[in-house]
């Protein structure tokens, strides 16, 4: 059953458009994120954090760089947030997309540890930190190139194709790794690493171009002259908006760190219990490719029954799978290993990060709408996400077991489904900043 349109047949080419930029974008951009994630796991640890004979400790110290890069996150969502909201959506990302390029072609042409001693770790976190800065101004900022064009009956269904952006940015690093480590071992470990990190230059020239050919959005151009630009949006937003960025920072915390511990630790874990790393990588690109259809599905979903219940259902589901899916890695058996990065990156969690762009839409007035979303967006990514395969990976150390893992899982999801209860008590008569409308919340 379709909804009827709203729209006159000379903007739906505009939308359509707009769909494909923010797809475009953000898999170039988030190729480049993730492309640290997979280093950290795959080399990172012995070539710029070798640490005695235990890989795992190695990994540890890459996974610190990782953590590193998602404390930098915030700093990027205030500076692209206050961009956004007073100088355009436009400008704001074809900034965060040069940035990210450049940090992640720098990456790939980093002498290592056995070379230059500890200059090679320090320059690694500098440019991770630089990534982690465009990262924070990345998300809110694609999510609203659709979100404030769509209508509101498909608003849900049609913001999911830029966490779709993120979902194949994710296949791209994880295949450009695969495929490197087809290499004889000693030439991946020499120079065979590095070709996925300098690819990034070629997708940066492609991205700046789509976006700066782009429209600014319509709503940010129908509200530009109510804005108050001697004013800093993101204190703007903090007034406005306390609960409902700590609400999003709550719905942050399953699906951002989830998606970290089925997507970077669950590689570390594999190794460790004996699973071939070509293996893991395939399952996690096969889950994670399969997962662009099904955040646009659940997308679809909570435009037909609500956010809120398509939320709840991905964060109960992750805590269901959170002991399952450690046990059916340790088959061994690839079939079994595919089927178990496909439910918890594909339904779990595509659950919760398809609806995530509508849901988090509506929670903020559009004049500080790009702050507020960067804001919880990357606040909660720090202690959510990044810290995530950081903590997974000390308790297997340890421990040497999955059990505790899986209880951390289940932690982050009660705070998540305390947050989604707690989103359906927003304040519906909130006064937004200048003379925008109360945000309306689909629950």
């Amino acid at each position: 059953m379709s909804h009827p349109q709203t729209t006159t047949p000379g903007q739906r080419p505009g939308v359509r458009r707009y769909v494909v930029a923010s797809l475009v974008g953000n898999a170039l951009e988030w190729y480049d994120f993730f492309l640290y994630a997979t280093a950290s796991a795959v080399v990172f640890g012995s070539l710029f954090f070798p640490a005695g004979t235990d890989p795992l400790v190695g990994t540890m110290a890459a996974f610190a760089g990782f953590a590193v890069g998602f404390a930098a996150r915030p700093l990027g969502g205030i500076i692209f947030g206050h961009i956004g909201d007073r100088l355009g959506r436009k400008r704001s990302l074809v900034l965060t997309l040069s940035i990210m390029g450049i940090s992640t072609a720098l990456m790939g042409l980093l002498p290592t540890y056995n070379q230059v001693g500890l200059l090679a770790p320090a320059l690694l976190i500098v440019l991770r930190v630089l990534q982690g800065v465009a990262a924070g101004g990345e998300w809110g900022g694609g999510v609203l190139l659709i979100s404030e064009n769509a209508n509101a009956s498909r608003r849900g269904m049609l913001s999911a194709f830029s966490q779709g952006g993120i979902s194949l940015g994710f296949v791209l690093s994880s295949l450009a790794f695969y495929l490197a480590q087809l290499m004889p071992g000693p030439q991946f470990m020499l120079w065979g690493w590095r070709l996925p990190f300098i690819a990034s230059v070629v997708l940066l020239g492609v991205g700046a171009y789509i976006r700066f050919k782009l429209p600014e959005s319509k709503e940010f151009t129908k509200t530009r002259e109510s804005r108050p630009q001697h004013r800093i949006a993101a204190l703007d937003a903090l007034r406005a908006h306390p609960r409902e960025i700590l609400v999003a920072m709550g719905l942050r915390v399953a699906e951002n760190g989830g998606s970290y511990i089925f997507l970077s630790f669950s590689i570390v874990y594999g190794v460790h219990v004996g699973v071939d790393k070509g293996l893991l990588l395939m399952a996690v690109a096969v889950s994670m490719l399969a997962s662009f259809g099904t955040y646009i599905f659940f997308g679809y979903l909570s435009d037909r029954i609500g956010r809120r219940p398509v939320y709840a259902l991905g964060a109960v589901g992750m805590g269901v799978m959170a002991f399952p899916f450690f046990a059916l890695i340790d088959s061994n058996a690839p079939a079994v290993v595919i089927l178990a990065f496909f439910i918890a990156n594909g339904l779990c969690h595509g659950a919760m990060i398809g609806t995530q762009p509508a849901f988090f839409h509506e929670l903020f007035s559009a004049e500080v709408r790009y702050s507020g979303m960067a804001i919880a967006h990357e606040v909660a990514a720090v202690f959510a996400g990044g810290f995530a395969p950081l903590i997974a990976t000390a308790l297997l150390l340890n421990f040497n077991s999955s059990v505790p893992v899986s209880l951390y899982l289940i932690g982050m999801v009660l705070v998540t489904l305390i947050a989604v209860a707690a989103s359906g008590r927003k304040k519906h008569n909130r006064q937004p900043i200048a003379t925008g409308q109360p945000a309306q919340v689909r629950s």
